[in-house]
């Protein structure tokens, strides 16, 4: 998880619907990503999920009502100007149409009006209810005032029925709020990812591969999107999820990727090249499986072309970042990349390190710069590398405007 939640204060209103119980999971995970999280929640949401519940896991008071012993009448002023964002899940067609009429008759809908945050709104009901004109109209209006509407997903609900008007899933709540809080530094730009192995078929049975799970590129891909860029995302097999929000062009082989690389190449502000390509494929891929035969079974490999190299050829204004995956001489073999394929960036890591490099959620890693300067970060979860990474391509970008 990103450090974007850490030490933020966020508002997470619980409405009344039968989705209340997946904000106690969305609860948790921003608890778990270093936010600071209280519970605000409306009459109705408490007899679907007990105030105790969000209370123990935030470590934090649950806040119910306006008046009484222990509110404090003033709370929806103070507390709507200290926090960073609001998140609103789920959020009842009620609850949407007092926020779109202006109405502040509880202590969830008068923190909305105070507010001055971002906020998050994830609506949640039955799909009539939901494709009811007047709900639609009341989202339009909060979407036109400037709120952050989140659409439902599509599924069955408790009722029964099937459609749209689920709540999403926490963790796609918890990226949309990252995006939200993320910095805009990359907004306007194209970024073009990518990511995975390749694989080079052998027969119709078997190819050549090798470690690359795509954690990296992926990372790199969600967090550039994130930050406002326009990301396409160009995948080897991978068993990861697109990122949100992110073009994802998926291919097999080296040859693929070079090919939608290319295609997509001139209309790219920066290229960050993370996908681990074989630098050889077979000769010739037999029409049917290769039958066990003698003791010995001699492949002829030719190699793949450097698509970096290639690409290079092609550099107009373009920022350019690759990766240098070694297990020796990690600095000499990085710079040398570095310099024979004219990038402004490269990201050098050792693979056989057991917390770095393939298949791991964290990497430790090197930044060389084209000037030589060599920038050595600790260990650190793939999307803080991603992040880092992307700070010195915004900066690369911003130097080049100039």
């Amino acid at each position: 998880m990103s450090a974007i939640f850490q030490g933020k204060k966020i508002v997470l209103g619980v409405t009344g619907g039968i989705a209340a119980y997946k904000a106690v999971e969305l609860l948790r995970l921003l608890v778990s990503a270093g936010g600071q999280i209280q519970v605000v929640m409306t009459q109705s949401a408490q007899e679907f999920v007990t105030p105790l519940t969000f209370q123990t896991l935030s470590g934090e008071p649950v806040r119910t009502g306006l008046f009484g012993p222990e509110a404090d009448p003033l709370e929806h002023i103070s507390l709507a100007q200290a926090v960073d964002a609001l998140v609103i899940a789920p959020a009842t067609a009620n609850c949407l149409g007092k926020m779109a009429a202006g109405i502040g008759d509880d202590l969830l809908t008068t923190l909305v009006l105070a507010a001055t945050r971002p906020i998050l709104v994830c609506p949640a009901m039955n799909v009539k209810m939901y494709e009811n004109p007047v709900v639609q109209e009341n989202l339009e209006r909060l979407r036109r005032r400037g709120f952050h509407l989140m659409p439902p997903d599509m599924g069955e609900m408790a009722c029964g029925a099937y459609g749209s008007g689920r709540l999403p899933e926490p963790a796609a709540i918890v990226e949309a709020l990252a995006a939200i809080l993320s910095p805009k530094d990359l907004q306007g730009y194209q970024i073009l990812v990518s990511a995975g192995p390749t694989h080079e078929d052998l027969d119709p049975v078997r190819f050549l591969t090798n470690r690359s799970t795509g954690k990296m590129g992926y990372a790199l891909a969600r967090m550039a999107q994130r930050r406002g860029a326009a990301v396409c995302l160009v995948s080897g097999p991978a068993a990861l999820a697109p990122p949100p929000g992110v073009e994802r062009h998926l291919v097999r082989s080296a040859l693929e990727m070079q090919q939608a690389l290319v295609t997509r190449f001139p209309q790219t502000d920066a290229l960050i090249m993370s996908a681990a390509v074989s630098d050889y494929r077979p000769a010739g891929c037999a029409e049917q499986k290769i039958k066990r035969g003698s003791e010995e079974m001699l492949v002829k490999l030719t190699h793949n072309p450097d698509i970096l190299a290639s690409l290079g050829a092609l550099k107009t204004r373009q920022v350019m970042v690759g990766f240098a995956a070694e297990t020796q001489d990690i600095l000499q073999h990085a710079q040398q990349k570095l310099e024979r394929k004219h990038l402004d960036l490269i990201v050098a890591n050792d693979v056989s390190a057991p917390d770095s490099g393939f298949a791991v959620d964290t990497n430790q890693v090197t930044l060389i710069h084209r000037s030589g300067e060599a920038e050595s970060l600790p260990l650190l979860s793939k999307e803080d590398v991603a992040d880092r990474v992307l700070d010195r391509v915004a900066a690369l970008l911003a130097e080049r405007q100039r």
